[in-house]
């Protein structure tokens, strides 16, 4: 190996490194707000306000709205300049806002915050990605991005359990004070990095990113079926994520146990099954080129039935029918975004992550809490859980559709990726 060679390991290992902690904070931030949920209504709204629910279901729009508006601005300023810079700015902005929510003396100002945190994480989720697809080769990339986003179901779960646990002993706005923290430290670490672009010493052409771009995007297949899929699963996440604390309190879950225990369950079967999606994922890509929409299909198939168990099993039992349903939900994790790394063009791969942001978030989470709020207000919270597993449902259907788009679109950008498939299935 090289000088060259290993400094470029280095870098990227560091590269890993440094973006994963930051991904884990991301959605320690995000979520530690779905865990005190309760005790915010109670703070602002009186116990017998039949809109209290959709009310405080509205913080997740107001975050997501601006998630998904500034993330094709600020991935077109990824695609022209610094993303270490990008992404150190974008961390430290959303975790002062995290940490002014804590300040909020009204449930306005407190909308108004999470909009700030929205717009502070739109520049990281084009951004970072990005950097690791540079890093790491089509070979390696289904693992890599499982391992960048294993901070999903960890970090979704830690602000569960972090958010539960402060919430019980401090009260909720402490929540937000503690979180906010190493989301600071961790963005001034990003100004002292090297893009890969630079580093490389080759100067990209950086066009701005024009309807052509755009275009070209929505012409390849896969990547429409792609973010159709993700727009379903994010329907159903977001729904869930927000209103599981009020979920298990509706099953009569106490919760200063159960929300923790959700938490837990949310980090050992979404880390074990966030890793295992991406590695099964590269192992199959050898050999079917479809493989990266085929285990994200089959997994979110498998966590349909699971969910519709969870209404109908009793407690404690009905916490393996959740456990297992987690499982299968986050073995798309690494390869869906993978598969849309791989079928982007590098020029403008932060603009094809942030148009993804942006459709996503925009047909999926950014309405699925308060219309989930609307329908749990006037039914129950199990008529709820059941639209949400109906939506994953639907998004591993469109997954397994789009599988015979997949590998053509991956060789028009990477055709070295098709030639290995090519050779394993000689040998």
């Amino acid at each position: 190996m090289t000088t060259a060679e290993a400094d470029g390991k280095t870098g990227a290992q560091k590269a890993l490194l440094l973006l994963l902690a930051i991904n884990l904070f991301n959605y320690i931030d995000r979520y530690v707000l779905a865990a005190v949920e309760p005790s915010i209504r109670k703070a602002f709204f009186a116990a017998d306000d039949p809109n209290a629910m959709a009310m405080t279901g509205s913080l997740a729009p107001a975050f997501l709205a601006t998630y998904m508006i500034a993330a094709p601005a600020l991935g077109w300023l990824a695609d022209r300049f610094s993303r270490w810079v990008v992404i150190g700015v974008c961390a430290i902005l959303w975790s002062l806002a995290t940490a002014a929510g804590g300040l909020a003396g009204t449930f306005f100002v407190l909308f108004l915050t999470r909009i700030f945190v929205g717009i502070g994480e739109g520049g990281y989720g084009p951004a970072a990605p990005t950097i690791l697809a540079d890093y790491f080769p089509v070979a390696k990339r289904g693992r890599i991005m499982a391992i960048f986003c294993a901070a999903i179901p960890v970090g979704s779960a830690l602000g569960y359990v972090i958010g539960g646990l402060i919430d019980a002993q401090l009260g909720w706005r402490w929540a937000f004070y503690v979180v906010a923290i190493p989301g600071l430290i961790l963005g001034m670490f990003c100004f002292f990095q090297t893009d890969p672009r630079a580093r490389s010493g080759v100067r990209e052409e950086r066009k701005r990113a024009g309807k052509e771009d755009y275009l070209s995007l929505l012409r390849t297949r896969s990547f429409v079926f792609n973010c159709a899929a993700q727009t379903a699963m994010t329907f159903a996440l977001g729904g869930l994520a927000f209103w599981m604390p009020a979920y298990l309190i509706f099953r009569e879950q106490p919760a200063a146990i159960a929300v923790p225990a959700f938490g837990g369950i949310t980090v050992v079967a979404g880390l074990a099954s966030t890793l295992l999606g991406g590695f099964i994922a590269d192992r199959l890509q050898k050999r079917i080129g479809g493989a990266y929409f085929l285990v994200s299909g089959v997994g979110m198939i498998l966590a349909f039935p699971l969910f519709i168990a969870t209404i109908y099993t009793p407690f404690p039992f009905a916490w393996v029918c959740l456990f297992l349903a987690v499982f299968f939900v986050f073995l798309n994790t690494g390869p869906s975004n993978a598969a849309l790394a791989n079928v982007a063009p590098p020029k403008v791969r932060s603009t094809a992550f942030a148009l993804n942001i942006l459709i996503i978030h925009l047909f999926g989470d950014a309405f699925s809490p308060p219309l989930l709020g609307f329908v749990a207000g006037r039914t129950s919270m199990n008529v709820a859980f059941f639209v949400v597993s109906v939506a994953a449902l639907i998004s591993g259907v469109i997954w397994l559709l789009g599988m015979r788009f997949l590998k053509r679109d991956t060789a028009a950008v990477e055709p070295a990726a098709v030639d290995q498939t090519k050779t394993a299935g000689a040998t």
